[in-house]
């Protein structure tokens, strides 16, 4: 085929792409793309390469280098083989294998087996689930198994059109640098596709195996160990409660079922339009239960129908879960990711002193990542626990956890406000199934014991630890110019009479009531907070997030968004025990809030689109 873009480098890109794909579907997209002359769109899609962000590999399935398709994923494929025989040489490490699984989207089960065949070729063996699992199971099987390494194909929440490859380490939580860059730059160094990972036939290979039923038995097993069996036999058994539950079309339900069994609670009543795996999600906008009450419109349709007072809702790939409940004048409160952190950071610490009723607290630790609510660490000072703080993503907490794990320390809990929980160190990443689990056996042992509502309890841990009120949203931006444009501008916002520092931040938002006390930048390294001027947490200059502190309490962070195009802010107000006026506390934080959108992201001069919810 002839052609000439009047670049050099895209007509290579180019040439490489017909030459390399064997994929009809995305070979006849850049040809035809080709014919038309459309060498913008060929420039953005081939001189461009998807690389590893906060969840892997995640884009939109279409032809090209920057998108998920069949020769992307081999060429990540046969990177990552080739990294993980570089770190084990030898063929007693590579019999260890990895593990692949993959959720309901469209291209995932072939994505999972085109990688298959990469490392069969290699001679490493692979763990290859038989059928759709919940991203949990992924790690757990690394674990477990003692692989190399895990990869699970899924966009999580993203919308229908994308997909994603999130890598695990050997240490089973997801990989972190060194890895992230090194496995980058093997993928380079391996981009032309060997004719042997395009051949299917080798999935009928004796290195093959299918650790479903083996790893569903065990994963059951201890989830169930990891509830106090007073809890199961006394609460759960008997209790009246009902709940709703939604796989948000995803591949949730089964897992949720067999957990639900395992702990004696009430079956779930599940949403039937949702409980299939439908790489569609006809029946929602956005297929993330953190969108709040738009995603969870059927489940409450039924919950009211069915006398539920109680919703579960897992996203597509069941690492996250949503709650809601039903108050006293019968209206839905859908519980924020900072909501159910602290309800189930205490809970792991109530489920830890009934097993184990004469151990101190003085070795077990609560994680929370930098823009999640402070309230376990609250929870941490009066308690006698120890509390960390990692960067955004449960690469970090996971990671954390291996390191504390392996100095005989215990991991009781970690979260992040996205709705991401891992409750026991079982899977060292977040988990909505074990999640839905503990959070239901929490409700019923409430409502045995005490009469309490989840809110209830939620009032009464403000009560004994101090009011913590969150507001958390963002703003769509699809121009990264535009995002770069208002982080530096946010930069350079001080006094000009300090324009020749590096440093110049703004000092005060909404005219000066409200003060700045000190300012983290982990894109730049700057934190005003430190004898040194520099942050403590790892910095990385290839997203934005700044978080500042106020005078009075309140801490707010602005970051862009690693899988999506959004810059998020996080904003909590932090009371001391006893301090009482929480509406005050909340229309301040408020107030706060709208100011810094205003000044600092200026939504109209930039074009921001709001979110819808």
């Amino acid at each position: 085929m002839e052609f000439d873009s009047g670049s050099a480098e895209l007509n290579q890109r180019i040439a490489e792409w017909l030459r390399w794909d064997k994929n009809e579907k995305t070979l006849e997209e850049v040809r035809e793309l080709a014919r038309r002359s459309e060498w913008k769109v060929l420039g953005d899609r081939l001189l461009q390469r998807l690389t590893f962000g906060t969840a892997g590999l995640r884009g939109v399935m279409q032809a090209g280098f920057n998108a998920m398709n069949d020769l992307v994923v081999i060429q990540s494929a046969q990177g990552l083989a080739k990294y993980l025989l570089q770190c084990y040489p030898s063929a007693e490490d590579r019999s260890r294998g990895v593990v692949l699984g993959y959720d309901g989207r469209y291209n995932s089960k072939r994505f999972a087996e085109l990688s298959a065949c990469v490392f069969l070729h290699e001679n490493i063996p692979v763990w290859l689930y038989s059928r759709t699992v919940a991203t949990p199971f992924v790690p757990f099987a690394v674990l477990e198994l003692k692989c190399l390494a895990g990869i699970m194909v899924t966009a999580s929440h993203n919308p229908k059109e994308d997909n994603g490859y999130k890598v695990y380490w050997t240490n089973s939580a997801q990989i972190i640098p060194p890895h992230d860059k090194n496995i980058q730059t093997s993928i380079m160094e391996n981009l032309e596709p060997l004719e042997s990972s395009w051949n299917l036939e080798l999935l009928l290979s004796d290195k093959l195996n299918d650790p479903y039923d083996q790893m569903v038995e065990l994963y059951f097993r201890k989830l169930q160990a990891n509830v106090p069996q007073p809890f199961i036999r006394d609460y759960n058994a008997a209790s009246p409660l009902r709940f709703v539950y939604s796989a948000m079309h995803g591949v949730g339900y089964p897992f949720v079922v067999k957990a639900f069994e395992c702990a004696r609670l009430p079956a779930v009543v599940a949403v039937p339009e949702q409980r299939d795996p439908d790489p569609e999600f006809r029946t929602v906008k956005f297929p993330n239960p953190e969108e709040g009450k738009s995603s969870l419109v059927l489940s409450m349709q039924l919950a009211n129908e069915t006398g539920c007072d109680v919703i579960l809702a897992n996203d597509p790939d069941a690492d996250r879960l949503a709650c809601a409940e039903k108050d006293a004048k019968g209206e839905w409160r859908v519980f924020s990711g900072n909501e159910l952190g602290a309800l189930l950071g205490w809970w792991a610490i109530r489920c830890y002193r009934e097993q184990y009723p004469d151990r101190s607290l003085s070795d077990c630790y609560l994680i929370a990542s930098t823009v999640s609510s402070k309230m376990c660490r609250s929870i941490a000072n009066v308690d006698g626990l120890n509390f960390i703080e990692t960067l955004t993503g449960f690469k970090w907490m996971g990671n954390k956890s291996v390191e504390l794990l392996a100095q005989g320390k215990t991991v009781l809990f970690a979260f992040e406000e996205a709705i991401g929980f891992m409750f026991s160190p079982t899977v060292l990443d977040k988990d909505g199934v074990s999640a839905a689990c503990h959070l239901a056996t929490m409700a019923c042992y409430l409502r045995a014991t005490s009469n309490q509502s989840l809110a209830d309890k939620l009032n009464e841990l403000y009560d004994i630890y101090g009011f913590h009120c969150t507001l958390a949203s963002y703003h769509f931006c699809y121009e990264p110019p535009v995002m770069e444009r208002i982080f530096k501008r946010i930069r350079n916002m001080g006094p000009a009479g300090d324009a020749q520092q590096d440093e110049n931040y703004p000092q005060t938002v909404g005219a000066g009531r409200f003060k700045i006390a000190d300012v983290r930048d982990l894109t730049t390294g700057y934190d005003s907070s430190q004898p040194d001027g520099r942050a403590v947490l790892p910095t990385s200059k290839s997203s934005q997030m700044i978080t500042f502190s106020f005078e009075n309490g309140a801490v707010v962070t602005l970051r862009t968004s690693g899988t999506e195009p959004k810059i998020k802010y996080y904003a909590e107000m932090c009371a001391q025990p006893g301090q009482r006026d929480w509406n005050g506390s909340k229309a301040t934080l408020r107030e706060m809030v709208d100011c810094i959108v205003e000044e600092l992201l200026q939504p109209k001069e930039n074009n921001l689109t709001p979110r819808s919810d």
